[in-house]
């Protein structure tokens, strides 16, 4: 399996993904037959990312040092990352099926091809408004908590809007925008916080068909 395309090319989306994937691996490691030592000694190198991006990130520690520090954190998470998966994640492990690759964000290897259904049922969500001015939105298959995507489906389409009244059909939402990987974030001004966005989630499959609109959520702009 290549091991090198699966990596997202920006750092909040690699932030997401790694964060996601050692989750994901931590959860399920003895159904997926993953080394103990490996994952351990990958441990570390995640936390070490965390902290210098946070850092990076942050505008009152942002420096050319800081910067420096988190793209060497990054280039050395990656190189273990790669050989982490090539050694417990790859074909080569039968325990490891296509679902949890695509789940994981990983490369599915090419077989046959087997059409992909449309979705019948919506995304389950949760919110989470610790960061101020952000709603994160972590997406899910409710009937399958293990996973954070319905099998067969390439990512969620999020309908969203900021309103002073209750909305109660997604055609009533003005944004609409498209994730592959839980969690998807917004991030709103200063001046919104207080305000109201409304929201709800599909699937949609790896042809660009999409299932059926969850209900509206609403969350208040921390």
């Amino acid at each position: 399996m290549p091991n090198t395309n699966y990596i997202p090319r920006t750092d909040a989306a690699f932030n997401d993904w790694i964060r996601f994937l050692y989750s994901y691996v931590a959860g399920n490691a003895a159904r997926l037959g993953v080394k103990p030592a490996d994952l351990t000694a990958l441990s570390p190198l995640v936390n070490n990312w965390g902290d210098k991006y946070e850092t990076a990130l942050n505008p009152a520690s942002r420096t050319p040092a800081a910067t420096a520090d988190k793209n060497a954190a990054r280039k050395a998470l990656e190189t273990a990352v790669r050989d982490f998966v090539k050694a417990n994640l790859s074909t080569g492990n039968k325990a490891v099926t296509d679902a949890d690759r695509e789940n994981m964000g990983l490369t599915i290897p090419k077989t046959t091809h087997t059409p992909h259904p449309v979705a019948t049922r919506a995304p389950g969500c949760r919110v989470d408004t610790s960061l101020i001015s952000h709603l994160i939105i972590h997406f899910f298959d409710p009937d399958n908590l293990h996973h954070a995507k319905l099998f067969g489906q390439q990512g969620t389409e999020i309908a969203w809007g900021i309103s002073t009244t209750p909305v109660t059909a997604a055609e009533d939402l003005p944004h609409s925008s498209f994730d592959t990987r839980s969690p998807f974030t917004l991030e709103f001004s200063a001046h919104d916080r207080g305000k109201t966005v409304y929201f709800c989630l599909r699937w949609e499959n790896t042809t660009g068909k999409k299932g059926p609109w969850s209900d509206i959520f609403s969350a208040i702009i921390p």
